[in-house]
Order: structure tokens, then C-alpha cells, then sequence
């Protein structure tokens, strides 16, 4: 344990963050895990919908510094390409 009092300090903030950063990660997770769902169904425009909030929330998470720009950018990438291929796969 820390004996410096602004370590003391550091610690709380830092878990404090941990916590927010845990939450935020948690809650993509499961929306990523519904849109996951809707794309199995084959329900493409409700997908969508998904998406653009997944986007927003990926957006926000990354102003707050839970995740660096490129990895905000490269799930966002991913996403899209996983519902751009199901569309694909399905018209044919």
C-alpha cells in the first residue's frame, strides 16, 4: 500500500476509471453480441440500426480515451464489413 498521499489518491481515481472503462467495454460487447444475432437472423435493416449506435458508442468510448483511435476505427471497420458480407452472402 501506498504511503504518499497522492498515491493514495491515484489509486482511488485509477479504479474509479477502471470501473467506467469495464463498463463502456461491457456495454459494446453486448450490443455487438445483438447485432451479431440480428445479422444470424438475417434481419439486415434492424443490423443497421445497430451498427450506427454500435458507431456511436464506439465514437464516445473513444472521446473518453477507453480505446485508441485505431482500435475504435478497426472495430467500426470490422462491423461493417461483417454486415456488408451477410448481405452479400444472403443475395445469392
Amino acid at each position: 500500500m501506498a504511503n504518499i498521499k497522492s498515491q493514495k489518491k491515484r489509486i482511488v481515481t485509477n479504479e474509479l476509471a477502471h470501473q467506467r472503462n469495464k463498463s463502456k467495454k461491457s456495454r459494446i460487447a453486448t450490443e455487438v453480441r445483438k447485432f451479431k444475432e440480428q445479422i444470424g437472423k438475417g434481419d439486415f435493416e434492424t443490423a443497421q440500426k445497430q451498427l450506427n449506435d454500435l458507431f456511436s458508442l464506439i465514437d464516445r468510448a473513444r472521446l473518453d480515451n477507453v480505446y485508441h483511435q485505431n482500435t475504435a476505427s478497426s472495430k467500426k471497420s470490422r462491423l461493417a464489413r461483417m454486415l456488408s458480407d451477410a448481405q452479400k452472402n444472403s443475395a445469392k
